[in-house]
């Protein structure tokens, strides 16, 4: 296994630049692609097509609709805080893709004559770091909604601190098992740890309570609630333009990271099934490729449950999915020590 300080010192801080460039360029690249793809898809779930006018098979409507949010006329309301404002999607946004340099894409590789890891870090305490991020995200939503001077937007963003909070929790819980039964908290170690058997198997509980937390912490259908239709109180009720498609852009970019982060720690990250071992280059296909099934599930579900009500939401957190993940990670530490 490849430590984090091992590979700090081999990799240069020219390896080190180019591969921050690559994943935010590749992650800025890819959300206009998944927007299309899942409106493409609802459709096809719903018997209609989606976008279809913009571009061949409606391809460029991701762009069409860029411009069109770029050229709206900046607005916000007279008792909004200006630069707090303006930061919260900032911040949504930054969060978001800075998760995405946890997520390991392969082992260390020679490219060109130098070690190089497929990942951006692997730090020793990788969960850990990803949570911290996401509580750091929480004040995208909060700044998002108390900044907009709005009563409205800032009763959304304490539903959706509370919502994000009480289903973390549970999220939290479900890793926890993962890395009491691999026995290190280095996402690439979890890799390593699968080598004979994915964490989906022995695990299996803890992934549904990891995807059903998923849903509610990234807020997808039916844990919509932060933006639905039916409600006008969403956190970013003041904010249009450009900031609006921050927060958009910012909430596919957290589906993709807890995709890949359930791809890493329960389905064997670039591992191949039935011992086939690959050249190192397919590495970061195979995580891509799983990443992408996950993502579609998310898409599934959307177009299948109905929405929940915020009480509805609230009691399931806490009164079913948290008893279920300390019962998972109970179960898990008895059967590891025994």
């Amino acid at each position: 296994m490849i430590a984090f300080a091992d590979v700090n010192y081999f990799e240069p801080w020219w390896v080190q630049i180019i591969k921050s460039l690559v994943i935010f360029g590749v992650i800025f690249a890819v959300l206009p692609i998944l927007t299309v793809y899942e409106r493409k898809l609802l459709g096809r779930f719903q018997a209609r097509y989606g976008p279809n006018r913009v571009g061949p098979f409606g391809l460029l409507q991701p762009m069409a609709e860029i411009v069109k949010f770029a050229m709206k006329e900046p607005f916000r309301t007279s008792t909004s805080v200006g630069a707090l404002y303006r930061i919260a999607p900032v911040i949504s946004i930054l969060t978001a893709v800075a998760a995405m340099a946890l997520i390991p894409f392969g082992n260390v590789q020679h490219i060109f004559g130098e070690r190089v890891g497929l990942y951006g870090i692997d730090v020793s305490i990788g969960p850990l770091y990803v949570f911290a991020l996401a509580g750091i995200s929480f004040y995208g939503v909060m700044l998002g909604g108390w900044a907009s001077g709005s009563k409205y937007a800032f009763l959304g963003a304490m539903r959706g601190a509370a919502q994000l909070i009480s289903y973390e929790v549970s999220q939290s819980l479900a890793i926890v098992g993962v890395v009491i039964t691999s026995q290190t908290l280095s996402l690439t170690g979890i890799v390593h740890a699968q080598a004979r058997l994915w964490f989906f198997i022995p695990q299996l509980a803890g992934f549904l309570i990891y995807l059903v937390a998923s849903f509610a912490e990234t807020n997808r259908a039916p844990f919509d609630l932060i933006e639905a239709d039916s409600e006008i109180i969403g956190y970013f009720t003041e904010y249009g333009g450009t900031p609006f498609i921050a927060f958009l852009f910012a909430e596919y970019a957290n589906m993709i990271v807890v995709s890949a982060i359930a791809v890493t720690i329960f389905f064997g990250g670039w591992l191949m099934p039935f011992g086939i071992h690959p050249p190192g280059w397919v590495d970061p296909f195979v995580v891509l490729a799983k990443t992408f099934l996950v993502f579609s599930f998310f898409i599934w579900i959307r177009a299948t449950l109905p929405r929940l009500r915020y009480d509805q939401l609230m009691s399931f957190g806490w009164k079913i999915l948290l008893p279920l993940a300390t019962l998972n990670l109970l179960v898990t530490a008895i059967v590891v020590v025994a």
